[in-house]
């Protein structure tokens, strides 16, 4: 013993009381009130009331200076009910918690010892939540003085150990608790005292041959540790001698192996490994797997996968600790376990299906670890058939169980050594095939579909948020799996899935109903068939390129076997030309999969590229607009077809300018005919125009002559006297787009007085203001302007011939489209402002919101399946809500395609950036009217106006970013601070009969804008960020470089401008505010790294040191004190410890802040102070600030025991990893616990 053993109970905190308390009397009454209040929060007859109050009197009992000895003769005393019992360990742990500072070291010696003589009294028929309670009131004192005024800790659990099974269960949750608080939990105590405690639990779980043998030099003094053979290996023999007695019949023995197992699975996080080795733990621990109790299985798969979660091993801790795994009678144990757990959709058992989950995470970590060190596995171990158990593992027709496995191939397919290996070679085939089957979007099933593996998709992912991300994940590593078996061995693997692929599209529609335009749906079986294969199809071009680009392009041994493949590839392309579908979407599949393989493939085969351009050119559809589903798909093959031809043409532009005049004339002829509409008709202009642009070979004045002509009639259309005049006023805007007339025709509809819009159908006037709107925008010049701007500058490098033609040609036409594209983003911005809507009356105002809300369908929040929002857009095409749906769409494509207009002239460089007087007028017409915006819009707008000022030459920024960068952060701030201001006052006053979905959506919305808005400022700021030479981006007019020349980083230009930088750290401190978990702590982060910036004595840096160390730190307390932010008191805590470390030797500040809040004296924030300056590492430094602020941090719900978990949806991190997807917040509108009021925290 330590000698504090023989205190008293009751000698020293029962000492300590006050004469009004102090008498047995007194002592009596207050256990009588306790036990009163008690039974009326437990009575099922009692009133909310008297709950209530019942629950504020227990409160104030843990306050009162005698609660910890009246809770140790509660606790101890095995008369009472548990429940009463229960309430008087809180007591105690009240004190530890909360008072153990205030203590004298007799004091907390005492109350130590309280809970160390709790210890033995634990016995069978406690109830485990009692016996959990003394456990963790154990560690509570361990992590407050072991290894420090406790120095016999070890001893006093090894004496338990020697008693009942009951009191091992203890000293086993007492030892798997203090590995996680030490090791694998962010706790304060454990930060603060960390280097102790974790040498000491080093110490005691360690065999003392391993520890002299790992630390030779370690000081022997201080010893905490009590026997030489170390936890570890005690946990081991106990769980071997529980596995050989009877723990079925026995159910103390069962939980004791099971309590066992998890306290090895916390050590083994951590534990040296020739520890682990020493101790014999996998072995014991595989001994355990063979079970036939479910639940010790599930136990010994965990603390397996703790383990070899670890991601280093040296070569003898891989040969001891992981290569046992490989041998055959494990490799049988472990294929015989999930053949067992393997369950039925239809019927399934949840702990099977369970253990079936964690198999695969555990053996996929353990596969994992092959690719590492595959030279040191012996040759005796059983690889093939550790290999097939992934295989086996894969197939399951759960992709959740199959995710982790699959994830492994793609790593161990990368390894010469495994994926050249004979045990891989035969299972190709199957690979190949899983990956075929599991590309299809399972998402687009129908609700009633019976396949198994979509049942089981459903059952484990209930949002379909998540559900879409965790396809999306499963997806990307099956392309990558048939990517790396291609690139390994290109010529079988492709001949293979080509030949799938001919296999599938001959049964394409065999049990299917013939193809009938009016019963067309998107997602039939033959499209999501043709999908699945084609992207196997395109990721096998993706492999094959990467192996043709590994073995260079000079002939060599593989040359003539390269060439047949490219012929082969070739005939089988030809083939595919010649397969005739109706439907629109499997033509549109074959043509971009055609131009993939000739931009890819064979780019050394023009003459199949202008085939395919052929074929193109030649794709005839016929739009049958009362079939919407169809006319929908004919659309998109249309515009696909469009964009395929951009794609032949910057790829082949020196082949096809060869044929220029007869592709000129074929282009002329079918514009001719009619039957195509104006976007159509600009793709094919726009074609030629690339490949005359792109060429290379063209005689240059030619060259120039082609594309100035093709260019001057956008050039002319932005001249027009007409279009200025337009272009003056807003209302010449709505004119110019006939929105005049538009607001008449609401006005005179009363449509103010209709409520469902989607019902109404138009009148043959609306029909045609509707028409006419669609062709007012089609004669404006913004369109062409888009296409010719963007192909003159996509994908070219900067310097190049072509990007110096481009400059050229644009040079002069930049300063005459800027001031009217302006004025078009200005009215557009203007159009979303109620105010502006002046020939409404003011009945008819409120209904302008209306019509400018867009539409969208939310997964996971949207009513019905994304084709059937669709659907029904275009199913009210002809009623009133397809009326404003039309409104907001010209405005939408008025707004985003001056947008894209704007971001095309930034790739020019000087060109656009060289005019003095731009950036205040661009400022003012992005920015002035933003507010009115919805948050979708200024999502998109924010989005563009990064990349112009991303794409800013270093040498303009100081005079083109100010204007714009500060007035973009002045309005965000706005924007994004109000709206998450009207959600929070709607959450408050919410009520039964609000619709839920669109708050939903509006609140998903305001999150996609948030983090936009953070998102921007993190990517500004961040210091990984390289500097830019002004040679990548300046260039003359004539195409010289100025001078090589390194300019600062957008981040210094950013911290040296005051302009900028005052609205931006503004932005930062609300949104250290604002309700969404991801972007405070993104911004928690940036804030941290600028803030060294500022601890020098410059006067910019006082005055912003100043707001930091008020405002910024006024914010960060706040949202600590606020329960939503409950997991991000890590990130809050730290950002406080790093204003406190930096800016306290340089203010004051700081302290008198903290010294504001209530309850902090100053003599605690002293001694935190004195603390903190020795401090070593920032977790330290992060814990004496969570320590300081405890009484004043916000309490999750969780924790609150509000809520309960749901075992059986309860996720690890692997499977979290797979299915990351941001779910909307439901408030419940309870207000966090009063501790002073967050309003006056910071009061005088």
């Amino acid at each position: 013993m330590n000698g504090d053993s023989n205190v008293s109970p009751n000698s020293s905190i029962s000492r300590a009381r006050t004469n009004g308390d102090g008498d047995g009397a007194a002592g009596e009454q207050f256990l009588l009130q306790v036990v009163k209040a008690l039974g009326v929060i437990h009575d099922p007859r009692s009133s909310n009331e008297s709950r209530t109050q019942a629950s504020l009197e227990l409160e104030a009992a843990k306050s009162f200076r005698e609660a910890p000895y009246h809770g140790y003769s509660l606790g101890s005393d095995q008369a009472q009910p548990p429940v009463i019992r229960h309430f008087g360990l809180s007591l105690l742990e009240h004190a530890i918690r909360h008072q153990w500072n205030d203590y004298s070291d007799e004091q907390s010696a005492a109350l130590r010892n309280m809970v160390v003589q709790l210890a033995p009294q634990v016995n069978a028929r406690d109830p485990p939540y009692l016996r959990n309670k003394t456990a963790q009131l154990w560690v509570e004192v361990a992590e407050r003085s072991w290894a420090g005024e406790w120095m016999d800790m070890d001893e006093l659990l090894m004496n338990l150990w020697t008693g009942t099974m009951v009191q091992k269960e203890f000293v086993l949750l007492v030892l798997e608790t203090l590995s996680e608080e030490i090791f694998n939990r962010e706790d304060p105590l454990a930060n603060l005292r960390g280097p102790t405690l974790s040498k000491a639990c080093v110490d005691i779980f360690t065999p003392v041959a391993v520890l002299a043998e790992h630390f030779p030099s370690r000081e022997k003094h201080n010893n905490v540790r009590s026997g030489d053979e170390g936890w570890l290996a005690r946990l081991s023999e106990f769980l071997s001698w529980c596995t050989v007695n009877d723990y079925q019949g026995n159910e103390q023995i069962r939980i004791c192996a099971l309590q066992c197992l998890a306290a090895l699975r916390a050590a083994l996080c951590w534990a040296i490994p020739k520890a682990i080795a020493a101790a014999n733990c996998v072995m014991h621990i595989i001994k355990s797997l063979a079970a036939s109790q479910v639940t010790i299985q599930m136990a010994a798969i965990e603390a397996l996968h703790a383990l070899y979660s670890r991601s280093h091993f040296h070569d003898d801790e891989f040969l001891a600790l992981i290569c046992p795994m490989y041998e055959a009678g494990t490799v049988a144990l472990l294929s015989r376990l999930y053949e067992w757990s393997i369950v039925d959709v239809s019927d399934i058992d949840e702990s099977r299906y369970l253990l079936s989950k964690k198999l695969s995470e555990m053996v996929s970590n353990l596969a994992n670890l092959i690719e590492q060190k595959p030279q040191l596995i012996p040759e005796g171990s059983d690889l093939p058939s550790f290999l097939q158990l992934l295989l086996g593992i894969l197939r399951s027709q759960s992709l959740v169980v199959s995710i982790p496995i699959l994830n492994t191939w793609t790593l161990l397919l990368l390894s010469d050594t495994i994926g050249d290996s004979d045990a891989v070679s035969p299972m190709i085939g199957s690979l190949l095939e899983t990956c075929s089957q599991r590309l299809l979007r399972y998402e687009a099933l129908p609700e009633d579909s019976v396949d198994p593996t979509f049942l089981f998709l459903n059952e484990d992912i209930d949002t379909i948020p998540e559900r879409h991300a965790f396809l999306g994940n499963y997806r990307r590593y099956c392309v990558q799996v048939v990517e790396t078996i291609v690139k390994r061995m290109p010529f079988d693997a492709m001949y293979h899935i080509l030949g799938q692929v001919d296999q599938m599209l001959g049964t394409l529609y065999e049990g299917q109903l013939p193809f009938q335009a009016q019963m067309y749906t998107k997602n039939s079986i033959p499209v999501l068939r043709v999908d699945a294969h084609f992207t196997v199809v395109d990721a096998a071009l993706k492999g094959y390129v990467k192996w043709v680009s590994a073995h260079g392009s000079s002939p060599q041994q593989d040359e003539q076997q390269r060439n047949a493949m490219e012929t082969n590839l070739e005939a089988w392309c030809q083939h595919l030309l010649g397969l005739k579908f109706e439907d629109p979407l499997l033509r549109r599949n074959i043509i971009k999969l055609l131009v993939e393989f000739s931009t890819k493939a064979l780019t050394n085969r023009p003459d199949f590229a202008l085939k395919v351009l052929q074929h193109i050119l030649l794709t005839k559809t016929t739009d049958i607009p009362t079939f919407p589903a169809y006319s929908e798909a004919v659309r998109e093959l249309q515009t696909t077809c469009g964009h395929e031809l951009q794609r032949l043409g910057l790829r082949f532009a020196d082949y096809f300018v060869s044929f220029f005049g007869q592709l000129q004339s074929d282009i002329n002829q079918i514009i001719s005919e009619g039957a195509i509409d104006d976007r159509q008709r600009l793709s094919l202009i726009s074609f030629l125009f690339i490949i005359t642009h792109r060429a290379t070979i063209f005689d240059g004045q030619l060259q120039i002559s082609r594309l100035e002509t093709s260019l001057a009639p956008i050039k002319e259309s932005w001249q027009t006297p007409e279009l200025a005049r337009s272009l003056t006023s807003f209302s010449c805007f709505c004119d110019l787009l006939d929105m005049s007339r538009i607001q008449t025709y609401l006005a005179s509809r009363r449509v103010h007085e209709v409520e469902d819009w989607s019902s109404y159908p138009l009148d043959v006037e609306g029909q045609v203001i509707q028409a006419e709107l669609t062709g007012r925008f089609e004669q404006l010049p913004l369109r062409p302007t888009k296409i010719f701007l963007g192909q003159s500058t996509d994908k070219l490098k900067k310097n190049s011939k072509p990007y110096q033609i481009a400059c050229s040609l644009w040079h002069d036409a930049i300063p005459i489209i800027l001031p009217n594209l302006l004025q078009f983003i200005s009215h557009a911005h203007a159009f979303h402002n109620p105010a502006t809507w002046t020939k409404l009356p003011k009945e008819l105002q409120a209904i302008t919101s209306r019509v400018l809300t867009d539409r969208f369908w939310q997964a996971g929040i949207s009513t019905g399946s994304k084709d059937e929002f669709y659907a029904k857009v275009s199913g009210t095409k002809s009623t009133l809500e397809g009326f404003a749906s039309s409104i907001r769409g010209t405005i939408r494509l008025v707004r985003e395609t001056c947008y894209s207009i704007l971001f095309c002239m930034s790739r020019l460089d000087e060109h656009f950036y060289g005019f003095k007087e731009l950036p205040g007028p661009l400022a003012h017409a992005l920015f002035a009217d933003s507010h009115a915006l919805s948050s979708h819009q200024m999502s998109v707008l924010l989005n563009m106006v990064r990349y112009l000022i991303e794409d800013c030459p270093p040498r303009l920024r100081r005079h083109f970013l100010p204007p714009v960068m500060a007035t973009m952060f002045i309005q965000m701030d706005n924007k994004v601070g109000s709206e998450w201001e009207k959600i929070l006052r709607r959450n408050q006053s919410s009520s039964e009969g609000d619709d839920l979905t669109n708050e939903m959506k509006d609140e998903s919305i305001l999150r996609q804008l948030t983090y936009t808005s953070v998102n921007t400022v993190a990517g500004f700021l961040s210091p990984s960020r390289p500097a830019v030479t002004h040679t990548d981006f300046d260039s003359t007019s004539d195409g010289s470089n100025s001078p090589s020349e390194t300019s600062d980083t957008m981040r210094e230009f950013i911290l040296s401008s005051p302009t900028i930088l005052e609205p931006l750290i503004l932005f930062c401190t609300h949104a250290l505010g604002m309700r969404d978990s991801r972007c405070c702590g993104l911004i928690t982060r940036v804030l941290s790294s600028i803030i060294p910036e500022f601890a020098g004595n410059t006067p910019i840096a006082s005055e912003i040191r100043e707001f930091i160390s008020t405002e910024v730190l006024k914010a960060c307390i706040t949202s600590l004190h606020e329960p939503y932010f409950v997991d991000l008191q890590k990130d809050l805590a730290q950002l406080i410890a790093t204003i406190f470390r930096l800016y306290s030797p340089k203010t004051d500040t700081p302290r008198q802040i903290l010294l504001s809040l209530p309850g902090i004296t100053e003599e605690r924030v002293e001694q935190m102070a004195g603390k903190f300056a020795q401090a070593s590492n920032q977790r330290q430094q992060r814990g004496l600030i969570l320590e300081l602020l405890e009484g004043l941090r916000g309490v999750s719900i969780s924790e609150q025991g509000r809520i309960k978990r749901d075992v059986k949806k309860e996720r690890s991190a692997m499977q979290d990893r797979y299915m990351e997807a941001d779910e909307p917040v439901k408030y419940d509108g309870r207000e966090s616990p009063d501790l002073g009021g967050v309003a006056g925290m910071f009061g005088a």
